[in-house]
């Protein structure tokens, strides 16, 4: 005998919620599901802060960064969006890559959010070819740190 298929009540990945058979107003589910969608698509934020804007529109983005603030408490690396006038709150998940608008920067989740650092620029060295070998170094450890290449394994 087969097992009964069970579903959850929301997605594993983002949570969007699932409509059940019978389920009164299943537009106000599939219009939620459809805004996060939709914010989430263009793989940005508008900006990494602790409390929200004054004036956020409806499906902007923002990383909470923190200490959280102002209803933002207790949400700290999530992606927040502005769905019906309120905030609804999207758990990161590990290899999220989004681009910050305001800090013109990408970042990577990985056990929490990571941006590469800016390696230093070599200018007139002693010895050209050590400081070179050390700029390149610098560099990619700087892609590796937001994912472009992976880590050195051992």
């Amino acid at each position: 005998m087969s097992e009964p298929v069970t579903f959850t009540s929301s997605t594993p990945n983002i949570g969007l919620p699932l409509l059940i058979a019978g389920q009164a107003q299943k537009e106000f589910f599939l219009n939620q599901s459809l805004v996060i969608i939709d914010s989430l698509y263009r793989g940005s934020v508008i900006a990494s802060q602790p409390a929200p804007p004054s004036n956020a529109d409806e499906g902007d983005c923002f990383r909470v960064t923190a200490p959280a603030s102002l209803g933002w408490e207790d949400c700290e690396d999530h992606i927040a969006i502005r769905i019906g006038g309120s905030w609804h709150f999207i758990a990161p998940r590990e290899g999220m890559f989004l681009f910050d608008s305001a800090a013109d920067q990408f970042l990577l989740y990985q056990s929490g959010w990571r941006v590469a650092s800016t390696p230093a620029i070599p200018d007139s060295g002693a010895v050209i070819d050590a400081e070179a070998r050390a700029a390149i170094s610098e560099l990619i450890e700087a892609l590796r740190d937001i994912g472009i290449f992976a880590p050195v394994s051992n």
